[in-house]
């Protein structure tokens, strides 16, 4: 186990220096760049981009391809050198999966953006709509059963229900 107290340090680092992991098991489609771009061009490069020996992405892949998407040159990093590198591929993984189980108290989330003045859209939030969540998921209400069908039979001609 490692130790809790490790102080990590933020260096800036050429964005073409940084390698992205081959086998990095998030994908980011060109919306969620836009998102985090509009997210770094409205508020700043506020979380450092992880990276191993000799600068291999360990999070933050989409980080990257925002800044470049930017033009940046440089990039706020940290290192996590302290890694081993199967601790290196297990903590990528746990980094973007402990970020999705988290659920939104989507009332509370509703009124701090309806209290904003900035455009959420432009950071991957849908325009609200009134919609009852509970309605998504009710069963589809019942109805009649078609009546069935009758098929005449090319050869003798007679009508039956299949």
């Amino acid at each position: 186990m490692k130790s809790p107290d490790l102080r990590l340090e933020i260096e800036y680092l050429p964005v073409e220096s940084l390698r992205p992991y081959d086998r990095n098991a998030r994908k980011h489609a060109d919306d969620d760049v836009d998102a985090i771009a509009a997210s770094i061009q409205t508020f700043g490069f506020d979380d450092p981009i992880g990276i191993w020996r000799d600068n291999l992405i360990v999070e933050g892949h989409g980080r990257l391809l925002a800044a470049k998407k930017l033009g940046l040159t440089e990039v706020p990093c940290i290192r996590l050198d302290h890694l081993t590198d199967e601790e290196r591929r297990a903590y990528a993984l746990a980094h973007n999966r402990t970020a999705e189980l988290s659920a939104w108290d989507y009332d509370l989330r509703d009124m701090e953006i309806e209290d904003l003045s900035f455009d959420m859209t432009d950071f991957g939030f849908d325009k609200l709509e009134d919609v009852d969540v509970d309605d998504l998921f009710a069963p589809a209400p019942e109805r009649e059963p078609d009546e069935p069908k009758q098929i005449q039979c090319p050869h003798c001609g007679e009508w039956f229900t299949p």
